[in-house]
C-alpha cells in the first residue's frame, strides 16, 4: 500500500500499558500509538530506529503511529491494521497467484459464530473466504513464525475456516510476514500449542495455506515473494 506522505524516522525508546511506545524525534520525545497487542518479540529494544506515520486528525489522541521497527538493515512493519490494506492492494493488482479472475471483494463480511471474516472474494468460478495474520517474530535466522503470544482469537478463526471448508467453500489463511529477512514460515507450536493444533486440523479439512513477505520503502509496503510454508 502506497501512503500519502512519506513515514517520519525516529528512536526507539519504549513501550508501555501496551498501546503506547516513547519515540525520539530531533530533540523531542513524543508518543506514538502501538497498534500492535502482540508481544512483538525481539523487536523492542532501545535505540532500535523506527517508521512512524503522522495523522492530521486533529481529534485523535496521539498523532503519531508506530509503523516500522528497523533491525539494523532489516524492516519489521508492526501495524497490524495495515496488513488488510497491503493485502487489498494485492488482490486488486492480481499479485497473489492462488486467486485468478477476481470480480468482487468484500471486506470485514460476517460469518459463523459471530465473526468476521477479512475478505470474501468472489472469482468467475467461486467464492473464497480469506483470513489474515499480520507475522514479526523471527527468533531463527530467516524462519518467521505466529504467533508471538497465545491467541484464542486466532484459534477461533481457523475454527470458522474448517466450518467453511466442510461446507465445500474455499477456505484460505494467509500469513503476511512484514519483515524482508525471512525465507520460510511456520507456526511456534511451544507458543501456542492450542493454535498449532488447530491449524493442523484445518489443513486436513483442506483449508489452504499461504504465506508471503513484504518489501519497504520510505512510503510504501507492499507483498513481496512467497515463503515457504513449513508444516511440521
Amino acid at each position: 500500500m502506497t501512503l500519502n506522505k512519506k513515514f517520519i524516522t525516529g528512536v526507539f525508546v519504549k513501550r508501555y500499558k501496551r498501546f503506547f511506545t516513547d519515540i525520539q524525534l530531533d530533540n523531542e520525545i513524543v508518543t506514538a500509538h502501538c497498534p500492535n497487542t502482540g508481544s512483538m518479540m525481539g523487536l523492542l529494544d532501545a535505540g532500535n530506529k523506527v517508521y512512524l506515520s503522522e495523522s492530521d486528525n486533529e481529534k485523535r489522541k496521539l498523532k503519531y503511529t508506530l509503523e516500522v521497527i528497523k533491525l539494523k538493515s532489516k524492516h519489521v512493519g508492526v501495524n497490524t491494521h495495515r496488513t488488510n490494506r497491503i493485502v487489498e492492494k494485492a488482490l486488486n493488482d492480481n499479485v497473489l497467484k492462488f486467486i485468478k479472475n477476481i470480480k468482487e471483494i468484500k471486506r470485514e463480511v460476517k460469518y459463523g459464530e459471530n465473526s468476521k471474516i477479512d475478505f470474501l472474494v468472489t472469482t468467475k468460478t467461486e467464492q473464497v473466504y480469506i483470513e489474515v495474520k499480520n507475522v514479526t517474530l523471527v527468533r531463527d535466522g530467516k524462519l518467521a513464525e505466529f504467533p508471538d503470544s497465545v491467541t484464542s482469537r486466532g484459534t477461533k478463526h481457523l475454527i470458522e475456516l474448517s466450518k467453511i471448508k466442510k461446507k465445500g467453500v474455499r477456505a484460505i489463511m494467509l500469513y503476511i510476514v512484514q519483515r524482508d529477512d525471512c525465507d520460510k514460515f511456520k507456526v511456534a507450536k511451544d507458543i501456542d500449542p492450542t493454535y498449532a493444533e488447530n491449524l493442523k486440523k484445518a489443513i486436513k479439512q483442506g483449508v489452504e495455506v499461504f504465506c508471503y513477505d513484504c518489501k519497504f520503502s520510505k512510503k510504501d509496503i507492499s507483498i513481496n515473494n512467497k515463503v515457504k510454508f513449513i508444516n511440521d
